[in-house]
């Protein structure tokens, strides 16, 4: 041996995948973008025509929702960066950053609607009939928003981002807010005193509910953050794919680190005690490669060689 091996290359459709996986993202978020603007300038519409409160606080709503939306899909090609000198692991861990912040978002908006609507709900107010056609905007807002929802959260779990599932809970809730809009613009049209009871009742379901969400989707993001180990699936699809090398005798001690499009993978591998250095360093060249062709999100693999006894563990 005179020179010291190539490194082996990761196969291109590795690097596919991953620029995949930005494209459908990119791709699912900017089309709810558009789907909502469309809603906010249908139910301003509606607004215009009857003067509904309820629909223009919903717009309202949905616009700052479309701000977290954009501010999302820049950190989704933000973090798809790869590794540079301040950055030697790549860019990742800005994706659940801002999934984290959306989750905070969620969460504060509906404790301040929560506390809000408690204390508005006992106030005793009248309202005049609102025409009976008004509901047919928030229905339509519903249906679009929840196939968003659909489409947007099929998305993040295929690809594992839990920043875009945690913006995809905000169309969930938004058709809720929506939802609700409708039904109180019903019965606020052929029920008008009981129309204040159940508009604010309504709200306050909404914002429990956006308290839940915020929570979920904030400690899915802070997950990532601060290393918590992930699914026991990921562990055995790395153990499956270092043990299909060939000289590979066993694996132990795998840690994963999971940050929005990277993953980082440290793994102990076994070997015949009795091979050279240039074998046992070849195996390792292969495990990496084996696990980052089995798992594209893979950034990069830290090989420990082991020597291998039988009965030592």
């Amino acid at each position: 041996m005179k020179q010291f091996p190539k490194k082996l290359v990761v196969p291109p459709k590795v690097e596919k995948t991953r620029t995949i996986r930005v494209e459908e993202l990119v791709f699912s978020a900017s089309w709810g973008i558009v789907i909502r603007f469309g809603i906010i300038v249908f139910e301003l519409f509606g607004v215009w025509l009857f003067g509904s409160a309820a629909l223009l606080l919903d717009a309202i709503a949905s616009l700052v929702d479309v701000f977290s939306s954009l501010l999302l899909v820049f950190f989704i090609k933000f973090a798809a960066r790869p590794p540079d000198k301040n950055h030697p692991f790549g860019h990742g861990r800005f994706e659940p950053l801002v999934g984290f912040q959306l989750g905070l978002l969620l969460l504060g908006i509906g404790g301040f609607m929560f506390i809000q609507q408690m204390f508005q709900v006992n106030e005793v107010k009248t309202s005049e009939i609102i025409d009976s056609r008004a509901w047919i905007f928030p229905v339509i807002a519903v249906v679009l928003l929840e196939i968003c929802y659909q489409l947007i959260v099929k998305t993040a779990r295929k690809q594992k981002s839990p920043a875009l599932e945690a913006d995809a809970f905000h169309y969930r809730v938004d058709g809720l807010t929506s939802l609700f809009a409708a039904i109180a613009l019903i019965f606020a049209a052929f029920v008008p005193e009981w129309s204040h009871f159940i508009d604010h009742t309504g709200a306050i379901v909404i914002s429990l509910l956006m308290i839940l969400m915020g929570l979920y989707a904030a400690r899915n993001n802070l997950n990532q953050i601060v290393d918590r180990a992930p699914d026991e699936s990921f562990f055995v699809l790395v153990a499956d794919a270092a043990q299909n090398v060939h000289g590979v005798l066993g694996t132990e001690k795998i840690g994963i680190q999971l940050y929005g499009p990277d993953a980082h993978v440290d793994i102990d591998v076994e070997v015949d005690p009795l091979l050279s250095v240039e074998r046992a360093h070849k195996i390792s060249q292969k495990v990496r490669l084996e696990i980052q062709k089995e798992w594209p999100a893979v950034r990069d693999v830290t090989v420990h060689i082991e020597p291998y006894y039988p009965n030592d563990h």
